[in-house]
């Protein structure tokens, strides 16, 4: 049977999608990961659920332990990782309230651990494919989720990951601009990269929660109004990752 590893990002610490919950802790030889394990059921697949900030989103981009995170996931044989995150639009027509599901990357950050080998044995060199990131299998379960259950999706976009956890100069903001990006946030990288690397089929989809900096008519929006915004979009995140898991628990014909 399939294991699946959920990241659970801000507004979806606690699997709440799940039924027969077990919560666990778990140690790797790379640290402590960002939370409790949460094991539980849905359609018959076993899914294994990690709260990227911390249980009590206390813990910011710039120090999660991604490589614990993924590693652990690895740990309980996840065959396959979805993550969910928010994000700031680069493109007018990616709106706040909107989902995307990414399929491209570019990597900003400069102090975070992107190579579990080399970590864990030191002078080891591998060099991971990255041409396609994201699994065009979980891709399309999600947008198909999206779909059936009337949710606006983008089927598909690049972020920029920069470190933070400040937000971006108008100036950094048009060059990401200028180079395709269609939304930024503090996450993605190295989550998708080290999951590539132990060769764990990883998506990631998105919610859009405001315009990055480039835009000069629109007022940032406060923390409580970004809450606001994905606390109204939880049942929506929720209703994409369950049908993902019920694609997945599917048997091939």
């Amino acid at each position: 049977m399939n294991k699946v590893g959920i990241i659970g990002g801000t507004g979806l610490e606690y699997p709440k999608y799940l039924e027969k919950v077990e919560k666990i802790q778990t140690e790797t030889p790379l640290g402590k990961p960002s939370s409790s394990l949460y094991i539980g059921i849905l359609d018959g697949i076993e899914v294994i659920h990690i709260a990227r900030h911390g249980e009590e989103h206390n813990i910011p981009s710039t120090k999660v332990n991604y490589a614990a995170n993924i590693y652990a996931l690895k740990k309980m044989d996840c065959s396959y990782i979805i993550a969910t995150s928010t994000c700031g639009s680069l493109r007018e027509e990616i709106c706040p309230g909107e989902f995307i599901v990414l399929d491209q990357f570019i990597d900003f950050t400069k102090h975070r651990v992107d190579n579990i080998f080399e970590e864990l044995k030191a002078g080891e060199l591998r060099y991971t494919p990255m041409a396609n990131p994201f699994s065009e299998e979980l891709r399309d379960h999600l947008i198909e989720g999206a779909i059936v259950n009337g949710i606006t999706v983008h089927t598909k976009g690049t972020v920029i990951t920069i470190e933070g956890r400040r937000f971006s100069t108008r100036a950094e903001s048009n060059l990401y601009r200028s180079w395709k990006a269609d939304v930024i946030n503090m996450t993605t990288a190295p989550e998708v990269i080290l999951s590539n690397e132990l060769c764990i089929p990883y998506a990631a989809i998105a919610l859009c929660t405001e315009y990055d900096s480039w835009r000069t008519d629109a007022e940032n929006p406060s923390p409580a109004e970004i809450m606001e915004l994905i606390t109204l979009n939880t049942e929506k995140f929720n209703k994409m990752l369950i049908h993902a898991l019920k694609k997945i628990s599917q048997p091939e014909e």
